[in-house]
């Protein structure tokens, strides 16, 4: 049983949302387009990899009432170096603001982590790929590699 009754607005409120075992599945029935899958893991993936890691922060996107998205982040405030690990919108919810609106509300939550003053991703260099996305919200390329993704970063 999915929670998706109706379809959100432009307009809707975006939040962060915990994972429960209630809403799982419509986290996990969200997906990229076809011409976006090689760039970023199934959810299924990324929830099981955050349960096996000591570091992972996770969160489903909502908007309105209606779950859109997905975010992950490597959290280690003794390191302060806080990673944007997984990052999606489904395909029939992008191009609304959500994602933006989404990972500003990720910003502001690692603004309050300790000893934060940047904060990373990596994207693989692809034309239909995420960089003028992140490109707007301030971050920048370091100029490098690995794995063939390019690693950007933005200061807090």
């Amino acid at each position: 049983m999915t929670e998706m009754t109706t379809s959100p607005t432009r307009n809707a409120t975006v939040t962060l949302r915990e994972i429960t075992a209630e809403t799982l599945r419509s986290i996990l029935e969200l997906e990229v387009g076809p011409d976006q899958d090689e760039l970023v893991a199934p959810n299924a993936v990324s929830i099981a990899q955050a349960h096996f890691s000591n570091h992972a922060w996770f969160r489903a996107i909502y908007a309105d009432e209606t779950p859109v998205g997905f975010v992950m982040l490597s959290d280690k405030p003794e390191i302060p170096k806080y990673y944007l690990w997984r990052y999606m919108i489904d395909a029939r919810y992008q191009k609304m603001g959500f994602g933006r609106r989404a990972l500003e509300l990720v910003i502001d939550y690692v603004r309050t982590r300790p000893n934060a003053t940047e904060m990373f991703l990596s994207y693989v260099p692809k034309e239909t790929g995420p960089k003028e996305f992140y490109q707007k919200l301030g971050f920048v390329d370091t100029g490098r590699e690995e794995d063939g993704e390019l690693e950007m970063r933005l200061v807090l």
